[in-house]
């Protein structure tokens, strides 16, 4: 596939995906939603074992286009929402690899969901988080309303929510909504960087990890247990874990396949 609003790039076993559409702040289109699965599928066959996502220009995302002339006058939204949101992020959450997002600019809308579905979150000083669906009579989607419940608790999100007010890098950074700030500059340098470690990481275990801490934000003490049985029992099969093994005996670091 030819990409004409995201960018593709693939380096240190990392794939980054860049959301194009600077003109219009990288609004959402169903072209993009497309792009970013065939990104993934690419990123999948180029064997990259993490991801980075961040925006072209001076923004992440600016959430959903309500005036592209190219696409139809949206007349059901739950519709959109099915046929190119949720697929789209079910897919990230259920990835086999880490996703670093490199927050370069405002998150809105949609835009923050996309930003906040990074296992790891890296936003530039001067970017800010806003949940702007009350302001156009919408309601949170791409799967906003979770994630920011369970970065900041029933009393933030009704406030984020109800308020549609911006949320300044350091405060999103306080609240626990992402994970670093960096300088505007050194934003998406640092979040490749983290991806790259990452992806020198032992694969397998990073990707039970992922699954791990999902499940956990729902599940019991004793279903946890479980699923921490079943995954240890996985990884402790895994060349990586023997190659750990041998590294700590031979006093050296470890090198990481992947298997």
């Amino acid at each position: 596939m030819t990409y004409q609003t995201l960018d593709y790039a693939l380096g240190d076993r990392v794939a980054t995906l860049t959301l194009n559409r600077p003109d219009r702040m990288n609004a959402l289109v169903p072209q993009l939603f497309e792009e970013l699965q065939d990104g993934l599928d690419r990123a999948a066959a180029d064997g990259a074992r993490a991801l980075v996502l961040t925006g072209a220009g001076r923004a992440f995302c600016s959430g959903a286009d309500l005036t592209d002339r190219g696409e139809p006058p949206i007349r059901d939204t739950g519709a959109m929402l099915d046929r190119y949101y949720n697929p789209l992020v079910r897919r990230i959450a259920a990835l086999d690899v880490p996703l670093v997002t490199a927050i370069n600019g405002p998150a809105v809308g949609a835009g923050l969901g996309l930003a906040l579905l990074g296992d790891i979150t890296v936003m530039a000083r001067s970017a800010y988080g806003l949940l702007a669906f009350v302001n156009i009579g919408l309601v949170p989607d791409a799967g906003s309303t979770w994630l920011v419940a369970q970065a900041v608790g029933r009393a933030r999100a009704l406030e984020m929510a109800l308020l549609g007010e911006r949320l300044s890098a350091e405060a999103a950074h306080q609240a626990g909504l992402v994970t670093r700030i960096a300088a505007d500059e050194d934003c998406l340098a640092e979040a490749q960087a983290i991806a790259a470690r990452l992806a020198a990481g032992p694969t397998v275990a990073v990707s039970l990890i992922r699954r791990q801490v999902a499940a956990a934000l729902t599940a019991t003490l004793d279903e946890t247990l479980m699923i921490e049985r079943d995954h240890q029992a996985r990884a402790g099969r895994t060349q990586d874990f023997a190659e750990a093994v041998r590294a700590f005996a031979e006093k050296r670091p470890p090198r990481f396949e992947g298997r």
